[in-house]
């Protein structure tokens, strides 16, 4: 899989589900002014993989925000079995913490197969989280903040983001990522 077949994948996850729905309320700027940052690891192990993370968090921690503001880095060779990704955010959560970035970087995660604790697999709520590859999303805190200032009750997204995807349902999730002749895109689920 090339590196333009997954950008293009996550990209289009981004404006459909992500931006499209309003699951993210804050992804929309950073996304029309270009500083979203696409990486793809070809990692052949989970070390290889740690490595590129190591690389993304410096490069995020030194990058002008005006330029980068986040990093989605993508793994569409490692971390298929969701609960291995899930067990893997503990050394990408300690990856934060050895370059001293806690307070400064955090670590959000979504992957094809994304299930919440207490959840059944199928249940939609998962959807919110589910990207079409697994997906590290680096995000500065002070940009965090600054969005949540601006959002009234912030805190309230995910139970929103819920309710939209309750009244989408699962047939309605796959029909945003249905293909057309016009369309190379792909269902992310």
């Amino acid at each position: 899989m090339t590196d333009e077949t997954v950008i293009n994948a996550t990209r289009q996850w981004l404006e459909k589900a992500v931006i499209g729905l309003n699951l993210c309320p804050f992804a929309k700027a950073v996304y029309v002014k270009n500083q979203i940052r696409f990486v793809v690891s070809h990692a052949p192990h989970l070390d290889g993989f740690l490595e590129d993370l190591d690389r993304e968090l410096d490069f995020l921690a030194a990058a002008d925000p005006e330029e980068v503001d986040t990093t989605l880095l993508i793994s569409p060779d490692l971390l298929a079995d969701f609960h291995e990704f899930n067990d893997f955010m503990q050394l990408a959560e300690a990856a934060v913490d050895e370059h001293g970035l806690e307070g400064v970087l955090q670590i959000a995660s979504f992957h094809p197969a994304f299930q919440f604790e207490g959840t059944e697999p199928d249940d939609i709520g998962n959807y919110t989280n589910r990207a079409p590859f697994p997906t590290l999303h680096l995000l500065r805190e002070a940009s965090i903040a600054r969005a949540v200032a601006v959002f009234p009750e912030a805190e309230t997204i995910y139970l929103r983001n819920i309710d939209t995807l309750e009244k989408l349902g699962i047939e309605g999730w796959q029909a945003l990522f249905a293909t057309t002749p016009d369309d190379a895109g792909g269902n992310p689920s």
